[in-house]
């Protein structure tokens, strides 16, 4: 198998919306497993299937990027099942290097999903965290930052990734 990395946008797999997926294969723990050391050595705080390139609704997060064990999340076809107020702060995103937008997202969020083991979970997130869920489940839905941005922002990264300064 390939190596993976992050794919940048504006490439086709981030702009389309993943796949669901329907067994929890070794492919599939392996993916996770890759997609949390890709994430780590970033670093990130959390990472979509689509930005290494595979269209697969898997979601890892941890608000922590590592720094405190046991705060990993991975979440197989995740729906955000509640959410309530708003709130726009700064994002950054692996996908877009050396960019960052303001993005509206809900101050706390109820997520559901199934983790490796296949057993669903149900999350509830405000904050950071809820910020965290939110941009990655949008990289499931083919959105990245720069859906937030204003077109003059879009252009000037995309004119900068056609003559390969990020």
């Amino acid at each position: 198998m390939p190596k993976k990395h992050i794919y940048l946008y504006p490439d086709d797999v981030l702009k389309t919306r993943a796949h669901e997926i329907e067994n929890i294969d070794l492919d599939i723990i392996d993916l996770a497993e890759d997609m949390k050391n890709i994430m780590y050595t970033a670093p990130g705080v959390g990472l979509a299937a689509p930005q290494v390139g595979f269209s697969r609704r898997l979601i890892l997060v941890d608000p922590t990027a590592n720094k405190e064990p046991g705060n990993l999340t991975t979440l197989i076809n995740p729906v955000i099942i509640e959410q309530d107020g708003k709130d726009t702060d700064s994002e950054m995103c692996l996908s877009v290097p050396e960019v960052s937008v303001d993005v509206p997202r809900a101050e706390r969020i109820v997520v559901k999903g199934v983790n490796l083991e296949g057993k669903e979970i149900i999350i509830e997130a405000e904050g950071f965290l809820a910020r965290i869920f939110q941009h990655e489940i949008d990289h499931l839905n083919g959105k990245v930052i720069l859906d937030y941005a204003s077109h003059l922002k879009r252009s000037i990264y995309l004119k900068k990734r056609k003559k390969g300064r990020l």
